[in-house]
């Protein structure tokens, strides 16, 4: 398997940084941290990052808005909204912001395993799938280029 997914996690309460973030390492993950969206931002042009977990309460934003930012940034990236508090208003902006999943906390260490996991596998086949089509692609101009090659030598 290739290098281990880069997962960011946005949180201003540190000891949620810290669980999620050591129980991600242990799976194998390679995880940063970031306590507000500004930092989540800076992080983000830095590095790339296959998910992030953003809470949806900062210091200096409203996660729902970082995630437009992030998305900006880096739009491949997979965005999961964890909020300890659930409101309809709050999953539908999440959604039209881009979020990917919305998590309730506190955060079942199964489910959000399991969300996060999906999420990657589903990033991998697009971007496998991706690849296969540039490949295809260039194969069949290839063979369009020689063709055209080998008819102006025989003209």
């Amino acid at each position: 398997m290739g290098k281990p997914a880069r997962i960011l996690i946005v949180d201003d309460d540190e000891s949620i940084r810290k669980t999620i973030a050591s129980i991600l390492e242990e799976k194998g993950y390679t995880v940063d941290t970031a306590e507000n969206g500004r930092d989540a931002v800076t992080r983000c042009k830095a590095k790339e990052y296959n998910l992030a977990l953003v809470d949806i309460r900062l210091p200096d934003t409203e996660g729902t808005k970082l995630l437009h930012a992030l998305e900006t940034v880096s739009p491949k990236m997979v965005k999961i909204i964890m909020t300890g508090y659930p409101a309809l208003q709050n999953a539908i902006e999440a959604a039209n912001q881009g979020a990917d999943a919305y998590l309730i906390k506190p955060v079942k260490i199964d489910i959000l395993l399991n969300t996060i996991e999906e999420h990657l596998e589903k990033q991998r086949k697009s971007e496998k799938y991706s690849e296969v089509t540039v490949a295809e692609f260039l194969e069949t101009r290839i063979k369009e280029l020689e063709k055209q090659s080998l008819h102006k030598k025989n003209h």
